[in-house]
């Protein structure tokens, strides 16, 4: 009896919840790039500090289906969940600001949805009516919205609308937002991250723009509740007050957001606008005790206040967008050496080197001795793999420590077979299939997949197990013999050279638990301080609060070689 009271209750819970989940839109103004993701991951973390169960999600309104197949200089890094879903680069913010994965549910695109409305329809799922944008894109939407917070059994939903106001791709989520916000009104706010520029030749910042935009969201029949501010300095009261009463908010519900050197002060800043009071009284939530920020205080003061350098050179081809250069491509490995980094008490000098640089004949090796580690990530293509290959031997050669990602530890094999094994000709089947040394092939798996030109969403993607062998580097840095690791590639290390690696000294480290799939690769301490390559991709587990330990050993090696060469810069 007592247990049928108990379930009886937990079922009443679930409804409660289901019933009064609160949804936050955040959706940007003026321009994009002004930090939509930062500051949604950031009112996440203020609002889990508070107590509260929080999911945040993304809408992409881009008709491809996930990021997958998109090009990393024009989009930026795919990140990848344990799902094996292909996600915007927001989303690994989101789960390293909350310090928890997230769900497939809690990524969208147009092409999703509208993938998924055609095939119903096709499958006579509407029986037979006629299909249309509004109400069946739309209330597919709003669907998602609300699947989403069941599934993660949150109580609030933060969702980010991707691009800006204005945008024709975006209109039907605000629209679908539009509907929640009828169907629950004391449950729905929008926030607007807005841009307010100060033209050098004026010297006054402008709240215009904003303005325009705000009132173009009121134009889709949506109030704008918050507003966050963004600029180079911080808005003052006089600016705070004609957006007030030009968007119709309290002076309070404009919050600053000016330029800072760390994303990680940001949900602090927004405490200190008292953001996260804002927004529970907009929702109509009490206050709770919470876990606090005081864990994040500390890794926010320890990215401000190291002072004591390493250099770390990322060596990749993902930088160059036209006159710019563009490190989102690498974004979660520039921040897992950041967290490893700050946890061992010294500051990374990071370097984008181009990898074309070093396929010049005669090349200028002499600028890698200055770097205290070096970094091969991920990638696809021909293009700069031998210059990576150069560099991937003078590393090994001269015993700097070298991590190498995906493609990385791929190229670090092929570096192995060509001039410790001998093996002329050694290459990768992406770049050579009639190589006459496949020391890297393509699954079985994929070859009928590649054939038939099926790309998306079809390589080895998400969480996979692997085990690793005691009394490796491997082993040293996970302090266990079993891990699980998201992976994104089609080519592995072919087993027909597995065995003559091993005996020229290369070790596999970790493998698949059924070991036919090797996960990495190293060398002995004995040999080299650090020389190691993981299959998989380290930098997606990688939080503030909890740096990977792969990036941690890696970390500690090129500290110790800090200690024993020249500062750089220095003769």
């Amino acid at each position: 009896m007592k247990r049928k009271t108990v379930m009886k209750a937990k079922k009443e819970q679930r409804r409660k919840h289901r019933d009064n989940h609160k949804y936050i839109f955040v959706i940007g103004g003026v321009m994009s790039g002004v930090g939509k993701g930062i500051a949604a991951s950031s009112l996440g973390t203020l609002l889990h500090a508070k107590g509260f169960d929080v999911n945040l999600a993304k809408v992409d309104p881009y008709l491809n289906v996930d990021a997958g197949t998109m090009n990393p200089t024009e989009h930026g890094e795919v990140f990848v969940l344990n799902s094996g879903i292909e996600t915007d680069q927001d989303m690994g913010n989101y789960e390293r600001f909350l310090n928890r994965d997230l769900m497939r549910e809690d990524y969208m695109t147009s092409g999703m949805v509208y993938k998924h409305v055609i095939d119903k329809e096709r499958n006579l799922g509407y029986g037979g009516k006629c299909v249309e944008a509004v109400p069946h894109i739309r209330d597919e939407i709003v669907s998602r919205y609300e699947h989403a917070a069941k599934i993660n059994e949150s109580e609030i939903s933060i969702i980010e609308i991707g691009g800006t106001v204005g945008d024709y791709q975006n209109i039907m989520f605000i629209e679908a937002a539009r509907v929640l916000k009828i169907k629950h009104p004391d449950d729905v706010i929008f926030i607007m991250v807005s841009y307010l520029p100060i033209p050098s030749k004026i010297g006054e910042m402008k709240t215009r723009p904003t303005q325009n935009a705000v009132n173009q969201l009121s134009g889709y029949g949506v109030h704008t509740d918050i507003i966050i501010a963004r600029s180079e300095v911080p808005v003052d009261k006089k600016r705070k007050e004609k957006i007030g009463v030009a968007c119709n908010i309290p002076e309070e519900n404009v919050i600053s957001a000016p330029d800072i050197d760390s994303v990680y002060d940001v949900p602090l800043n927004f405490e200190k606008d008292k953001i996260g009071e804002i927004v529970l009284k907009s929702l109509k939530l009490e206050k709770r005790r919470g876990p606090g920020l005081n864990a994040w205080k500390k890794f926010a003061d320890a990215v401000k206040n190291t002072e004591k350098e390493i250099n770390i050179a990322i060596v990749g081809k993902y930088f160059s967008t036209g006159d710019f250069v563009l490190t989102d491509s690498y974004v979660s490995v520039l921040e897992a050496i950041k967290y490893s980094a700050y946890a061992q008490k010294v500051k990374p000098k990071i370097h984008t080197i181009n990898a074309n640089d070093f396929e010049k004949t005669n090349p200028d090796y002499s600028i890698l001795d200055s770097f205290d580690g070096i970094i091969v990530p991920g990638g696809f293509g021909e293009k700069g793999i031998e210059g990576k290959l150069n560099v991937i031997r003078y590393a090994r050669e001269n015993k700097i420590p070298y991590f190498g990602l995906c493609y990385g530890m791929q190229l670090m094999t092929i570096e192995y077979a060509r001039n410790v094994l001998g093996l002329e000709g050694a290459q990768t089947a992406e770049i050579n299939p009639n190589a006459p040394h496949l020391i890297i092939d393509i699954m079985p798996d994929q070859k009928k997949k590649l054939l038939e030109k099926n790309f998306g969403a079809s390589m080895r993607l998400g969480s996979y197990p692997a085990k690793i062998k005691i009394g490796t580097l491997a082993h040293t840095a996970y302090k266990n013999s079993s891990i699980v690791e998201r992976h994104r590639h089609r080519y592995e290390v072919n087993p027909e050279y597995i065995e003559r690696l091993t005996n020229a000294g290369l070790i596999f480290s970790g493998t698949s638990p059924d070991e036919k799939l090797m996960e990495i690769a190293e060398l002995p301490t004995s040999v080299h301080p650090f020389f190691l390559g993981t299959q998989f991709h380290p930098e997606f587990l990688a939080r503030p609060l909890s740096p990977h330990p792969l990036f941690t050993q890696f970390i500690k090696a090129s500290k110790d070689k800090r200690s024993t060469v020249p500062v750089w810069g220095q003769a």
